[in-house]
């Protein structure tokens, strides 16, 4: 299975994975013409994704989503809540209703060789999620936009071979930085955004030798850097004396918000 980042950030989000057979995208936040691009840095076209998952409505995760599908016509998978928020986005534009296919939390479904599973987020959206992907031989998983993780979340990135997680944002650069007060509080708030060390936590209770790449994805423009986000997961792992990991153990690089990304083989 291939895994790859085209934009990952607040300002957008597209992510790509798929196998020999079937390859579907996650998210399509940014143009119709940066998401061709970066599937052509990598031989592959839009018009080779077998469906596009959506994980929730925020623009930095549907912006393209309009022109992909009238101009692509790909199957468009996400939940009722999130469907229903989309059609009333008149940003996008018209989308024909017949490429929207309903799917729920925990509940399985297959795109030609891969199977998916989506899992509920906590974020301030209609119904989000975000996914497991595998397929006989491999699992990876995209979750970012969640406010907090439990033991739900935990088992969901359990035994994967890769993963992109959120590490939005330095929670000192928040607290001290331009943003509205109103605006602070959501984004540390139960339904806002995973910290930089909040993300490193839960990282440490998911790793396990077998792992071969970890993104760390949807980095806040304002609040974070990418350095920092990289240093500081890696070292609340190392601090977590509950693994026997240091965060130097395992190969993990930030996803850019403007570049693609290295190209991950599990």
């Amino acid at each position: 299975m291939d895994f790859f980042s085209i934009a990952s950030g607040s300002s957008g989000n597209c992510i790509c994975v798929g196998d020999d057979s079937t390859h579907v995208m996650i998210d399509a936040g940014i143009s119709g013409k940066r998401i061709e691009a970066g599937m052509n840095q990598y031989d592959y076209t839009t018009a080779d994704m077998a469906g596009l998952l959506v994980t929730h409505e925020h623009s930095d995760h549907v912006a393209g989503l309009g022109v992909i599908s009238r101009k692509y016509h790909i199957p468009i998978y996400a939940t009722a809540g999130t469907i229903r928020a989309i059609r009333s986005m008149k940003s996008l534009g018209a989308i024909d209703d017949t490429l929207f296919h309903v799917i729920k939390a925990d509940e399985d479904f297959s795109i030609g060789s891969l199977n998916i599973h989506p899992f509920k987020i906590s974020h301030d959206a209609a119904d989000p999620v975000a996914y497991r992907i595998e397929n006989t031989k491999s699992k990876v998983a995209v979750c970012t936009d969640l406010g907090y993780y439990d033991g739900y979340i935990v088992e969901n990135l359990t035994n994967l071979d890769a993963m992109l997680l959120e590490a939005n944002h330095d929670i000192h650069m928040l607290e001290v930085g331009a943003y509205p007060y109103p605006l602070k509080q959501r984004i540390l708030g139960k339904y806002g955004h995973l910290s930089n060390e909040a993300s490193g936590q839960l990282l440490s209770q998911v790793l396990h030798d077998n792992i071969k790449h970890i993104f760390l994805g949807h980095l806040s423009h304002e609040n974070n850097y990418p350095d920092l986000a990289y240093e500081t997961v890696r070292l609340e792992v190392t601090m977590d004396k509950a693994t026997p990991y240091s965060g130097s153990d395992f190969d993990i690089t930030v996803a850019s918000r403007s570049e693609v990304s290295e190209r991950v083989i599990v």
